[in-house]
């Protein structure tokens, strides 16, 4: 396991929303959660809690990969479209880095590809090194 993956693994909440970090590198991320009764909302659709623990997760995981401790500032999403089952992916892209601060774009959709969510995160870069 690439030693990112393991790091976030750490993640008790996404962990416990069955959350799966997929693939990590350097401004990139990719994580999938299976949906289940317990992802659903009182009108028996995807709950946008979720969705949005999907993206920050991916987001942190894109930003930290560069082995500096990176925390969210501000964080944004909108919702596109319902979702009651199967698997959803997030994809996070790095969109702009300077030595302080990072910003990303992160994407949500389910198996056909459809967009049901989009996130927009920037976050703070500090200098304290990622402990593995």
């Amino acid at each position: 396991m690439d030693k990112y993956q393991q790091y976030f693994t750490a993640d008790k909440f996404a962990m416990s929303n069955g959350i799966e970090l997929m693939e990590c590198h350097p401004g990139y991320a990719r994580a999938q959660v299976k949906i289940e009764k317990r992802h659903l909302n009182g009108a028996g659709v995807v709950h946008g809690g979720l969705l949005f623990t999907l993206a920050d997760f991916c987001f942190a995981a894109a930003v930290n990969s560069y082995g500096f401790i990176t925390l969210s500032i501000n964080a944004n999403m909108s919702f596109f479209t319902k979702s009651t089952k199967g698997i959803l992916t997030a994809e996070a892209k790095e969109v702009a880095r300077s030595n302080k601060i990072c910003t990303c774009d992160i994407n949500i959709s389910d198996e056909e590809g459809q967009l049901l969510a989009n996130f927009k995160g920037t976050a703070y870069i500090t200098h304290k090194e990622i402990e593995f």
